[in-house]
């Protein structure tokens, strides 16, 4: 018998999450797809999505919609960490994400996705790896039946939504792409369309304890 689907999702109007929504949709096993957020979602509708206006800094204004869902997906964070002060890019990107991620585990979710990046690591010198590093080890600790960590690197968007520096970026990563092989290929460029399939396909293929997923797995996903 096909394991049919109820989603709560986190971080549906960014850049990946539309994308991540516009792929449920397209999955026949998706029975119920639950929105929250600060902005209402307004790319595609389908009878099967639930929207929540909710304060995302605060628990207590989403734990009532949590129940009954069996797999969370977060691709919430700030839009250029680098233009934000670390303070609020911790209160963003790890504990608006951790507290989520508890409300989602004390509701009995039993699978939890996070985007979170390439080379994550708790014990970086880099903050925002640190950061990304440290969260992931906190969910760890949760103990989620399924854990799925995405890590891009660079994602590709078709349009350059923070001027010309990710302009420049754009243009000029898909050319390094041949250059990262081995054990460098998990540091290519994947387009955000693809990831965002990627995300949702995973989501309805079985799988337990913790998986770290990199541009091999994005590109398995998306291409099958």
């Amino acid at each position: 018998m096909e394991n049919r689907k109820s989603v709560v999702m986190m971080g549906a109007t960014g850049a990946v999450g539309t994308q991540v929504v516009k792929a449920l949709i397209k999955e026949d096993l998706i029975d119920r797809l639950t929105l929250l957020g600060r902005n209402e979602f307004t790319a595609i509708t389908d009878p099967r999505i639930e929207q929540h206006d909710i304060d995302i800094k605060a628990p207590e204004s989403y734990v009532q919609y949590i129940g009954k869902h069996d797999t969370a997906i977060c691709t919430l964070g700030v839009g250029q960490p680098s233009k934000v002060k670390r303070k609020e890019f911790t209160a963003v990107d790890r504990t608006a994400v951790f507290d989520f991620a508890k409300v989602c585990r004390n509701s009995n979710v039993r699978h939890f996705q996070l985007l979170s990046s390439v080379a994550a690591n708790a014990k970086s010198n880099s903050f925002y790896l640190r950061s990304k590093g440290e969260l992931e080890k906190d969910l760890k600790a949760l103990k989620f039946e399924h854990l799925s960590l995405f890590h891009p690197s660079m994602i590709l968007t078709p349009e350059n939504r923070y001027g010309k520096m990710q302009g420049l970026t754009l243009a000029l990563w898909p050319r390094l792409d041949p250059l990262l092989t081995g054990p460098f290929r998990k540091f290519r460029g994947i387009g955000v369309e693809d990831l965002g399939c990627a995300i949702a396909r995973n989501t309805v293929r079985p799988g337990r304890q913790v998986q770290i997923l990199t541009w091999k797995h994005f590109r398995k996903l998306a291409d099958n």
